[in-house]
């Protein structure tokens, strides 16, 4: 009997215990307990709509143990604090405060990110003047605050609303994007846009990087970059932005900002939602002797280390050097997957102000990223259970990335951002010129687009329910 231990029930966790439980069913008396300091699985990606008041944090959640038990998954809602990868054992610290050891013969790191407000002073919606749609709570409070502004404008009043990131390493633009776009078209059917400055503060290079290195795209010859879809939008919208900026501090109504060419900039605001930086959920990995050996299995943000090419420059890194089966090199029974896993470089090209703080987006690796390396780990210890080498890869660098960017929730008037690539982190090892098929990438705007994005809530709620006819495997 192997025992398996899946440490997170996001998108990689919660994926990976379903497809790994399906795959062994029938197979052995196999053990896999999820554990997770959070009870309830979230769609994270319509918490833009909850940021808006158009849905409340319940219709985007459901409660984990009853879909566990019933298809014979073990439950433990708590806290990993450690892992004793010789003795091989997670500490979970639970809720009442209670410590309990949890053995294993493989386990997944799948833990999802540590929201880290605290690099920038006076971010966050705890102990700073900004709000967040990172968390349900959070989501939450932003609706209640976008909500008291609205009824302010209702009275006349003009304001100012900045939407983006807080700091110079930020990830998720993509979030951020969804959100502004959904402020601006709620205002527009409440009859309240012009009472409204909107702007965009972000630390892409480029408009429509969203950290992937933005896209091309092919169009009856000529080729089209996200850039450009995002300035038209934008400007069809009438949101001002500024790009390649750090947020060095906030204060209560106004943010200070330094960018690329090294200006110093102020603005201020009424209400923001800034997206914070991402590190790992705090794990102490112990070795036999009680050595403290996280630097050795982690990178410095505390991302567990796979199967990736690490220390090479921006410059020289490519396709081969993203990993695929999500192995550690030091412990082959231990495996990441989504936030957790440590990427071996920027996707998008690092940058550095003068005074050289770095500026520049870190790599995303949510939604169909976290799905896939979810997949390929559970599956590569199903091939370690029954004497098989892993066989299962999910490299960005030979995956696709799929997004529907919501903009307006909506069944007649609403408009969503479809956008595939394929690679998503470029390859131009396979691809030279663009280091991406330009034949499998696109990015449209459109009504269609809003009912996809309607689809997949409902789609995969229902389905990672573990609903009649929920087959994760073809």
């Amino acid at each position: 009997m192997a025992k398996v231990v899946i440490v997170g029930a996001g998108f990689a966790g919660h994926y990976a215990a379903l497809i790994m439980q399906d795959a062994l069913k029938g197979k052995g008396n196999h053990q896999i307990t999820v554990i997770s300091r959070v009870p309830k699985f979230t769609y994270i990606p319509s918490l833009v709509w909850v940021g808006v008041g158009q849905m409340t944090a319940e219709e985007t959640q459901f409660d984990l143990k009853p879909v566990y038990d019933k298809v014979g998954i073990n439950f433990i809602h708590g806290t990993v604090t450690e892992v004793h990868p010789d003795d091989q054992y997670v500490v979970a610290q639970l809720p009442n405060g209670e410590i309990q050891n949890v053995s294993y013969d493989y386990v997944i790191i799948a833990t999802g990110p540590y929201l880290n407000f605290a690099a920038t002073e006076g971010l966050g919606p705890e102990n700073g003047y900004t709000h967040s749609i990172c968390t349900p709570p959070h989501a939450t409070q932003s609706s209640a605050a976008y909500l008291d502004l609205v009824s302010r404008m209702e009275k006349g009043e003009k304001v100012k609303i900045i939407v983006g990131t807080g700091h110079g390493l930020c990830t998720c633009q993509g979030a951020a994007f969804e959100y502004i776009c959904n402020i601006h078209n709620d205002l527009v059917d409440r009859g309240l846009r012009d009472k409204a400055e909107l702007m965009w503060l972000s630390n892409e290079p480029a408009l429509g990087d969203f950290g992937i290195d933005g896209l091309e795209m092919r169009y009856k010859g000529t080729v089209f970059t996200s850039e450009d879809m995002v300035r038209y939008v934008f400007e069809q919208y009438g949101i001002k932005w500024e790009i390649k900026s750090h947020v060095k501090k906030v204060e209560e109504g106004k943010v200070y900002t330094l960018n690329l060419d090294g200006e110093e900039k102020e603005f201020e605001f009424d209400f923001a939602m800034l997206i914070p930086p991402f590190k790992a959920q705090p794990i102490k990995w112990i070795d036999k002797d009680g050595n403290d050996i996280t630097e050795k299995m982690c990178n410095p943000a505390g991302f567990v280390k796979v199967d990736a090419n690490y220390g090479k420059p921006y410059e020289e890194l490519d396709g081969p050097d993203w990993p695929k089966t999500y192995q550690n090199p030091t412990y082959k029974n231990i495996f990441a997957a989504g936030i957790a896993f440590a990427p071996p470089g920027p996707l998008s090209k690092p940058n550095k102000a003068p005074d050289g703080t770095p500026i520049g987006p870190t790599p995303p690796r949510t939604g169909y990223t976290s799905e896939l390396s979810g997949r390929a780990a559970a599956l590569n210890i199903v091939d370690m259970i029954e004497g098989r080498e892993p066989s299962h890869t999910a490299s960005m660098a030979e995956t696709p990335g799929l997004c529907i960017a919501s903009m307006k929730n909506h069944s007649t008037s609403g408009e969503a951002a479809t956008i595939a690539i394929y690679p998503v982190a470029r390859n131009r090892a396979k691809y030279p010129e663009y280091g991406r098929d330009l034949d499998l990438c696109i990015a449209e705007v459109g009504l269609a687009g809003a009912w996809f994005k309607s689809l997949l809530h409902h789609a995969f709620l229902y389905k990672l329910q573990a609903k009649p006819g929920w087959k994760l495997i073809p």
